[in-house]
């Protein structure tokens, strides 16, 4: 049998990325320098939303394959003005440390600091600095800060809301580039890490 020569499976190694690639087909959020904080709306209705009822979910992949990673601690608050989430704000804290994922030898490298260093940086937050109508793929879009890796950027993303009695629901699934919060590890030469990572929310905030 002919043997490949190494050189050769290194060129072909974009080619298997790109087929593992978990935002294919997906938004991605634009970045870009960190937005002015907002207040608190005047005259907003609290809605908190936690781990009980709604969940945060991200997908990183190699080349060899993708890891589903669970946020199992976070919390956070739907601000929402006279029923329009137009006029409204969202803000969340994401305990970093609470990550779970398989198997055990990824998770523990994941928060390393060749990665997350959740030792350093043991949260990551986002609040919201406007909320849009429209966007492709969601009912509005979402402007914020995120602060994660000790890297605070603006992004902006598509997120599905709804208003329903007691309770605001907002979904969104959409790529970042960790590279664009100082996350640079890449992988080995011969299994390399995607750039872009998948974030699943959905949400359920409960008036208080």
């Amino acid at each position: 049998m002919k043997r490949i020569a190494p050189v050769c499976l290194l060129a072909a190694l974009p080619l298997f990325a790109c087929k593992n690639d978990p935002t294919a087909g997906k938004s991605t959020a634009t970045t870009s320098a960190p937005a002015p904080a907002t207040p608190v709306p005047a005259g907003a209705t609290a809605y908190a939303f936690s781990q009980a009822g709604s969940a945060i979910e991200l997908v990183a992949a190699k080349v060899t394959g993708q890891h589903m990673i669970s946020v199992k601690e976070f919390s956070g608050t739907i601000h929402l003005v006279a029923g329009d989430p137009i006029k409204s704000s969202v803000e969340v804290e994401l305990v970093l440390s609470s990550l779970d994922s398989r198997p055990a030898k990824f998770l523990k490298h994941l928060m390393s600091a060749d990665l997350l260093d959740v030792e350093k940086f043991p949260k990551a937050t986002f609040v919201s600095t406007s909320v849009a109508a429209g966007g492709a793929g969601g009912t509005h879009t979402v402007t914020g800060n995120l602060t994660l890796h000790g890297q605070t950027k603006a992004i902006s993303f598509p997120a599905t809301i709804a208003v329903s009695g007691d309770h605001v629901s907002a979904k969104a699934e959409f790529g970042i580039n960790r590279q664009d919060f100082g996350v640079t590890y890449p992988g080995q030469p011969d299994d390399l890490i995607k750039d872009e990572v998948l974030v699943r929310l959905s949400l359920d905030g409960q008036k208080r």
